[in-house]
């Protein structure tokens, strides 16, 4: 197959994963009933995705892709690099919590499952993030909030990096739904990280 065939398959085969998981969810969705819907083989589906949670984390995390269109509409309208990082906390966690949508219903009915899945997605999301964050930290270093030596492509993936932290990490310290305290973080810590001059 060639490489075009391969990605054609590979979407017909995440459409299908989101069409099971919004009917029958996670535990009840499995490879074999995937390959057969899609109308590949079990080779070719574990060619692509390795195991369920590869295949239903890619699943999962396209439907979270689905709205960056409207989330950069959303940073264009936000000035600083401060703020605009504070809201790509709230625009992660809100990916997960829309009432009714499929994310939000697995994450409450199967979490134990969908902790899983999410978990292989997001560990290929990282470098979706950073290009999707790549055109804001391009334009802090073109306001002077940030050192022009940046190298953007680097400091993209960390900003990526600490954003699904932020967004999908409990811990003690920055409680992630209060947005002054994400932003007294970004503030103390990233911010600052990020007006220095590179080291080697």
């Amino acid at each position: 197959m060639t490489r075009p065939d391969a990605a054609t398959t590979r979407e017909r085969l995440l459409d299908v994963a989101d069409a099971l998981l919004a009917e029958k969810g996670i535990r009840a969705t499995t490879m074999s009933t995937v390959a057969d819907r899609a109308g590949v083989s079990r080779a070719w589906l574990y060619r692509l995705f390795p195991d369920k949670n590869a295949l239903l984390g890619a699943a999962l995390m396209r439907l979270v892709e689905t709205t960056w269109e409207r989330d950069h509409a959303e940073l264009e309208a936000i000035d600083g690099l401060e703020n605009r990082l504070a809201a790509g906390v709230r625009i992660g966690r809100r990916a997960y919590d829309n009432p009714g949508a499929t994310l939000m219903r697995l994450r409450t009915a199967e979490p134990e499952e969908f902790a899983a899945a999410i978990g292989v997605g997001v560990a290929g999301i990282v470098p979706d993030l950073a290009a999707f964050w790549r055109r804001y930290l391009r334009a802090a270093v073109d306001d002077g909030e940030i050192h022009p030596g940046t190298d953007l492509d680097e400091a993209s993936e960390w900003v990526a990096r600490v954003l699904i932290s932020l967004g999908s990490v409990s811990g003690n310290q920055i409680d992630p739904d209060d947005p002054d305290a994400v932003r007294r973080h970004f503030r103390r810590y990233v911010l600052p990280a990020l007006r220095q001059a590179p080291a080697d």
